[in-house]
């Protein structure tokens, strides 16, 4: 099974996937850590990411969430995943762009992998992001990210989890979420 934590900057996805992975014992993948140069660049010069910028990040976080569905094991992969498109592209690779001409021909959802989408307003996470140190995305810059949010649905495999709950609480919810799967999965 695999849990992509998401949600805009600042929302603590890394925070979050960090205490997730000490606390289930699964491996963590950032997803900041596969931003090409260039866009790390661009963001620490207040500029919004394009669709374009996004594409080889976005394929190359499809290629870790493969290569762990492939290899049986449990992860977790903290990427903001912005856009049902995004999220598409993070499941399917190149074959969510051959087939998002329109919502009607939206890829169905993989069943190993799940949303956990990090919500708050935007006051709250832009005092988070004014108080944090060294990230190279500035507090100026969220208001980009909520411009092109498009929140999960249902139907995406999605855990709504409200960032005003202690990361406790949270990480709680995530684990009555794995005991409902792992006793579905057994009857």
């Amino acid at each position: 099974m695999i849990y992509v934590v998401m949600g805009v900057s600042g929302c603590g996805k890394s925070t979050f996937g960090a205490f997730l992975s000490e606390k289930l014992g699964w491996p963590l993948h950032e997803g900041d850590d596969f931003h090409p140069q260039k866009n790390i660049d661009k963001m620490a010069r207040g500029e919004p990411l394009t669709d374009q910028d996004r594409l080889p990040w976005l394929l190359k976080i499809h290629e870790v969430i493969e290569r762990e569905r492939c290899s049986g094991c449990d992860a977790l992969v903290v990427c903001s995943a912005l856009k049902r498109l995004y999220r598409q592209i993070l499941l399917y690779g190149p074959k969510a762009l051959t087939s998002s001409s329109g919502q009607e021909d939206i890829l169905p959802t993989c069943h190993d992998v799940f949303f956990l989408f990090l919500h708050g307003d935007y006051d709250l996470i832009h005092q988070r992001m004014v108080a944090r140190m060294g990230h190279y995305m500035k507090e100026d810059m969220l208001r980009s990210q909520f411009d092109v949010l498009e929140p999960p649905l249902e139907e995406e495999n999605v855990l709504h989890l409200d960032i005003r709950r202690s990361t406790a609480d949270m990480a709680m919810e995530v684990e009555k979420h794995i005991i409902s799967l792992n006793s579905s999965r057994m009857s």
